[in-house]
């Protein structure tokens, strides 16, 4: 009996192991990896990233004493120019235009096809997220203060007015067909904006679900929106024409980005600790958390390239911050000075 009893202690052994080897494999198990790290260096800070689809470029704006909106070849990552002397946090193309908007103070235009500054354009508050909406060509440039939405005709860089948003935004999305939606960081709720009127038409709150929501995309065609929050770290889906909670689920971390995917129906968030979670949406009314990716700490921010479906996120490497920094505020991370020549892009694909 003893040997016996010998294998049934060894075979469950084993199976422990087993589980707890798949348990610590689990984070990247599903169908995404990151299939590039391309080290493109570079000093300055980073925030967002953006992936003209059509044009094919890829914009990481860098900021610091040498700001700048470096410029990378979509599909090879090469180098493919720079608009120098401009401190901002993020980019955005009209294609039907050419024109393209970096949210910074003034807000800059440029042609997307030769880089070439067009115009400044004055605003008042301090820019942080952008978006372009095609449905009427106008640019949304997004203040962490009033006023909270600058709106520009990107046809000719004229400012067609602002809006209230009632609290500091930090991502927006359309649905291209009229509406505008903003998270709304600091007050836990999604604006909904009337592309037409730029009036505020509704607040959907998320309060009782997560807080301080950094992320937000959207499922147009099933009228889904996605907002990642970090306290805590989930997201919240809910519908977009009347603001009720489905569900909410997990996120892997603090999230500073997100996006949706109409080809494949998932949605990532993109997270601090190095983490992507991908949400895949299997029904407007069934979502499951599908994977949670490890891709490298810092990258917090994330664009979609989508014609080729591949998810496009930046990070550096960072010293440890100092013995007794204190935390950051809404739930961000501490950290060093940047490694130099650590910057870094990376590609994410099945």
């Amino acid at each position: 009996m003893r040997p016996f009893c010998l294998a049934i202690v060894l075979a469950v052994a084993i199976a422990m192991l087993a589980s707890m080897g798949l348990a610590q494999q689990a984070p990247d198990a599903g169908p995404y990896k990151v299939v590039k790290t391309t080290k493109v260096g570079g000093e300055g800070g980073f925030d967002y990233v953006f992936a003209d689809a059509v044009g094919r470029r890829l914009y990481v704006p860098r900021s610091g004493p040498a700001a700048r909106i470096t410029v990378f070849d979509l599909d090879t990552l090469e180098p493919a120019g720079e608009i120098p002397s401009v401190n901002g946090h993020g980019a955005i193309v009209d294609p039907k235009s050419n024109h393209g908007f970096i949210t910074s103070k003034p807000v800059v235009m440029f042609d997307s096809k030769t880089l070439a500054v067009i115009k400044t354009i004055d605003v008042q508050g301090n820019p942080d997220g952008i978006l372009f909406d095609p449905f009427n060509e106008r640019v949304y440039d997004l203040s962490h203060a009033a006023p909270y939405a600058t709106v520009i005709d990107a046809k000719d860089g004229s400012i067609v007015g602002t809006i209230d948003l009632g609290g500091a935004p930090e991502q927006a999305v359309t649905d291209g067909n009229g509406h505008v939606y903003v998270d709304i960081e600091d007050k836990g709720n999604i604006a909904v904006v009337d592309a037409k009127t730029l009036a505020v038409t509704a607040h959907y709150d998320l309060s009782s679900k997560g807080g301080i929501c950094a992320g937000l995309a959207i499922d147009a065609k099933n009228r889904i929106l996605f907002a990642a929050c970090r306290d805590p770290h989930i997201m919240v889906i809910l519908n977009a024409d009347d603001g009720n909670i489905i569900t909410t689920l997990p996120l892997g971390g603090v999230t500073d980005g997100a996006a949706f995917n109409p080809a494949t129906m998932e949605a990532f968030s993109s997270h601090a600790e190095g983490t992507l979670t991908v949400i895949k949406e299997n029904s407007p009314t069934s979502f499951v958390v599908e994977q949670n990716l490890n891709t490298m700490p810092s990258a917090k921010t994330l664009t979609l390239d989508g014609k080729t479906n591949r998810i496009m996120l930046i990070a550096a490497i960072f010293d440890p911050p100092p013995a007794g920094a204190p935390p950051l505020s809404n739930g961000r991370i501490a950290r060093g000075p940047m490694v130099p020549g650590s910057f870094s892009i990376l590609t994410v694909a099945k």
